[in-house]
């Protein structure tokens, strides 16, 4: 019966709303209309209407994919002083930490089933039911860790928050275990991806041993700064409490990560120009371009400058904890870290080629329909999990069948272990 309620009661916290609200999730919808239209071309022709060739075989799909991993890991940040570490500051956050990694987790593997062209191809990607090959390909390591990430996340919130719904009293040692793999999990999803990057020989400019860790930081750098930005939207269009605290600390973990991330930045740059070989090629055409060929310069320099402007102001103390330039400063550093690990990692990987041939990727408008759509979809599912789950953390949402009945053995017990431990009334 609790469940009957509570699927109900999701069903109807997703669908009503007020003006803006529908308005919002009607646009939504109308753009990930517009990418699933561009897909069907991209299905009806081929791969051929994308900027992809045999030179760029990895373009605007695989690019935006790197990121997001990043983007779904950086909810450890969260789930470790919440939940392992009982920081309270962080405790009413936590769930949309868990929601926002749950969406770019689903806009992960969509760009995975785009990026591969025939979606029929993916059933080879599934775990103990295609041809995955496992455990000797990275790829298949990419695709168990990232598909029991999502795992996690889906169980966990929703096991609380049924609960709560429920009336229960959620025991921590029932999710406790699982919490202290999501953690480690986290961090695997991310360093497998840039082994899956690192370990291409033939590809200098990712095969580096600095790749795993650069990913890590530029992860705990761009996840807290959108946190930040949608814990303030939360709060200022909710009667949801998100405490000064929790933004503070979360900037401050996103102003250490920036740092590591340029100071990681710059040791890449000192060992691919100090002393240039043949190796520093990528890095060249990159950052400076060659014989004309200067896509990705205008969009690295960009970015280096906004991560440079945004870590700065994040670092004056005065700034930091004046939301008029905190909220400002995380929208600019998203933006740079989306530049530098999409755009500035994966295109200039293939460009020149291992035989110095140079052929430019420039993303069509059915990439950039298709990117859209799924961005869309993530932002759609975001929003829904949100939308279900403050009212019951709110205690707004309860099941009409909640009891109240007498406590279980286990809760008189804890109730009596309180008693016990509690220091005894001077006369």
């Amino acid at each position: 019966m609790h469940l009957k309620a509570f699927l109900l009661n999701a069903l109807d916290s997703a669908t009503s709303g007020g003006r803006r609200y529908h308005v919002w999730m009607g646009t939504l919808t109308l753009v990930m209309l517009v990418g699933a239209y561009a897909y069907w071309v991209q299905l009806r022709d081929g791969l051929q209407v994308t900027g992809m060739t045999d030179h760029v075989s990895w373009g605007l799909y695989i690019s935006n994919f790197t990121f997001l991993v990043g983007l779904a890991a950086a909810a450890v940040m969260l789930v470790l002083p919440a939940y392992i570490l009982e920081d309270v500051d962080f405790s009413r956050a936590v769930l949309v930490a868990e929601g926002v990694a749950v969406s770019a987790l689903s806009m992960c593997l969509a760009f995975v089933v785009v990026d591969i062209g025939n979606p029929l191809a993916s059933w080879h990607l599934a775990p103990l039911l295609g041809l995955l090959n496992f455990p000797r390909s990275l790829l298949a390591w990419d695709v168990v860790v990232l598909n029991v990430y999502l795992a996690l996340n889906l169980a966990i919130p929703l096991y609380i928050l049924y609960n709560h719904y429920a009336g229960r009293t959620v025991e921590k040692s029932s999710y406790l275990p699982f919490m202290y793999l999501s953690v480690f999990w986290a961090v695997s999803i991310h360093m497998v991806t840039a082994f899956l990057l690192a370990g291409l020989p033939a590809r200098p400019f990712w095969n580096s041993a600095l790749l795993g860790p650069r990913f890590l930081a530029s992860a705990f750098t761009a996840g807290p700064a959108f946190m930040i930005l949608l814990l303030g939207l939360i709060r200022s269009e909710t009667a949801y409490e998100i405490r000064d605290d929790t933004i503070q600390k979360l900037a401050l973990i996103t102003v250490v990560a920036a740092q590591i991330n340029l100071i990681m930045l710059g040791s890449e740059l000192f060992y691919k120009f100090y002393f240039p070989t043949e190796h520093s090629i990528n890095a060249e055409y990159l950052f400076f371009g060659i014989d004309g060929h200067n896509a990705l310069v205008p969009w690295v320099w960009t970015a280096i400058g906004m991560n440079l402007l945004a870590t700065a102001i994040l670092t004056a103390h005065p700034l930091r904890r004046n939301l008029k330039w905190l909220m400002p400063a995380c929208l600019v550093l998203f933006i740079a870290i989306w530049i530098e690990k999409g755009l500035g990692l994966v295109i200039p990987g293939f460009v020149p080629s291992p035989l110095g041939e140079i052929v430019e990727y420039v993303p069509t408008w059915v990439e950039l329909s298709v990117t859209a759509g799924i961005f869309a979809m993530g932002l759609f599912i975001l929003t829904v999990l949100v939308r279900v789950a403050l009212p019951i953390e709110m205690g707004h949402a309860r099941s009409p069948y909640i009891v109240h009945e007498q406590p279980s053995a286990r809760e008189r017990a804890r109730q009596r272990r309180d008693r016990r431990s509690r220091p005894a009334e001077q006369p």
